[in-house]
């Protein structure tokens, strides 16, 4: 089985106060995720991989997680691609180029692009995707390269007033 675990970025400053890709959390975004990742390190579940967009508070949250699941922040793997959104196809595509020993893999993007991937990953996603939501879709598949989309399940979905 391989597992993907879509997290939009925690709560972040208006837009306007500074430009769009520096945008940083806020102090409630910052507990948001604490909260969260603190929630899936008791939980047993820990990444192989981490991908985040590059934007400032994507990255920020990432590091959150990282920091609260005992993995190093500095092998976040920054995808440029995921601040402007991947189309389904490219990330399904971005998945097969995945190293086959990775099972678990955490993608931390923005809305409405993460809300687009989570309900073309299985067969319908009809909540939302509040900031720090977080997703995981199982895939019963061996490989990277079988998983596509309308295949994948959820296995679970955490939000910050669901902790």
């Amino acid at each position: 089985m391989k597992q993907v675990i879509i997290v939009r970025h925690a709560k972040s400053v208006p837009y306007g106060y500074d430009d769009d890709f520096n945008r940083d959390l806020t102090g409630r975004g910052i507990e948001d995720a604490k909260k969260i990742s603190k929630k899936l390190y008791k939980s047993g579940i820990v990444p192989d991989l981490v991908i985040a967009s590059p934007a400032t508070r994507t990255m920020h949250t990432a590091t959150i997680y990282c920091q609260n699941l005992g993995i190093d922040a500095t092998s976040i793997r920054q995808e440029d691609e995921l601040y402007e959104g991947l189309t389904t196809h490219q990330f399904v595509e971005l998945l097969h180029e995945l190293p086959k020993e990775v099972q678990t893999v955490f993608i931390f993007g923005h809305n409405p692009a993460v809300h687009s991937l989570v309900y073309n990953l299985v067969n319908g996603f009809l909540s939302d995707m509040p900031t720090c939501a977080t997703v995981a879709i199982d895939f019963e598949v061996d490989r990277w390269q079988d998983v596509s989309a309308r295949r994948g399940k959820i296995a679970f979905q955490i939000t910050p007033k669901s902790v």
